[in-house]
């Protein structure tokens, strides 16, 4: 099952970015799984719960930070990843993503590292 909402995050992960972006927030890899295996439970319930929200900004922040950090990289002419202007990119991905962290590790990592390392690893230069 997917998880609600993320995917329209995902959905949107690379495409052209607003000129104006909240910064990311400090959320870390264990608190964006314990919420989103709270909304997979609550099944369809879970579209009317404000972490779908929270989370939803979360990812769609993070892909904005990295798209801004993509572009300074471009400058410099070593990108670190090298995604298409329509990424294909899941819910499923993000949180296999996350689960590839050791648990011990995993409140010290942010959504935004996670959201970057599956970029850099789907999408390498080549």
């Amino acid at each position: 099952m997917k998880y609600p909402s993320i995917l329209m995050a995902l959905a949107a992960l690379l495409a052209p970015a607003s000129p104006i972006f909240a910064a990311p927030g400090a959320m870390s890899v264990a608190t964006f799984l314990a919420k989103a295996e709270a909304l997979k439970a609550k099944g369809m319930m879970a579209l009317f719960a404000s972490d779908v929200g929270l989370l939803k900004s979360e990812v769609a922040n993070a892909a904005a930070a990295y798209r801004r950090q993509l572009r300074q990289e471009a400058i410099t002419g070593k990108p670190s990843a090298c995604p298409p202007e329509h990424a294909a990119l899941n819910s499923d991905d993000l949180m296999a993503q996350m689960r590839t962290y050791p648990a011990a590790d995993r409140p010290r990592i942010p959504v935004t590292q996670a959201v970057a390392d599956l970029i850099r690893k789907r999408y390498p230069c080549h």
